[in-house]
């Protein structure tokens, strides 16, 4: 992930600074995991207009810093690409994990999306490997009685 600020980011990756970017990249900055279009509409002290969210989100993919992650009800959450990504070529090939309790939806760098070898005539463009489970957190919280 980045170590840089988000102002920084912006400029390296050939973005105007303007407030919205800056108050969007600081949310996944600070994210623990992914964000969804509704997540930054509703985050901070005055809350986004959804046009300007999903330019901002568009752009941001469209400039190597967020990739989009399908989620299993047909909605998207985006998360920080790594530092290697550029405009050019994404390097999203890794695994996701999407918490069944919670919806928390973390990258797994460090385990890659398996190659998938088609038909002749096939091409990929893109493979999603989406892990669903329990995430650590709510494993360890209490569970009320069963009903």
């Amino acid at each position: 992930m980045y170590a840089k600020d988000a102002r920084s980011l912006l400029k390296e990756h050939s973005l105007s600074v303007t407030e919205g970017r800056l108050r969007i990249l600081e949310l996944f900055l600070r994210a623990n995991g992914a964000l969804s279009h509704a997540d930054i509409e509703k985050a901070g002290d005055a809350p986004f207009d959804r046009v300007t969210v999903y330019r901002t989100l568009q752009s941001f993919v469209e400039k190597g810093l967020l990739h989009p992650i399908p989620t299993s009800d047909n909605t998207v959450r985006y998360a920080l690409c790594n530092d290697t990504c550029t405009e050019a070529h994404h390097q999203d090939d890794h695994v996701h994990f999407v918490c069944n309790h919670c919806g928390k939806t973390v990258c797994l760098d460090h385990i890659a999306v398996p190659s998938v070898h088609l038909p002749t005539g096939f091409s990929p463009r893109q493979v999603q490997v989406i892990v669903n489970g329990v995430c650590d957190a709510c494993q360890r919280a209490p569970r009320g009685p069963k009903a």
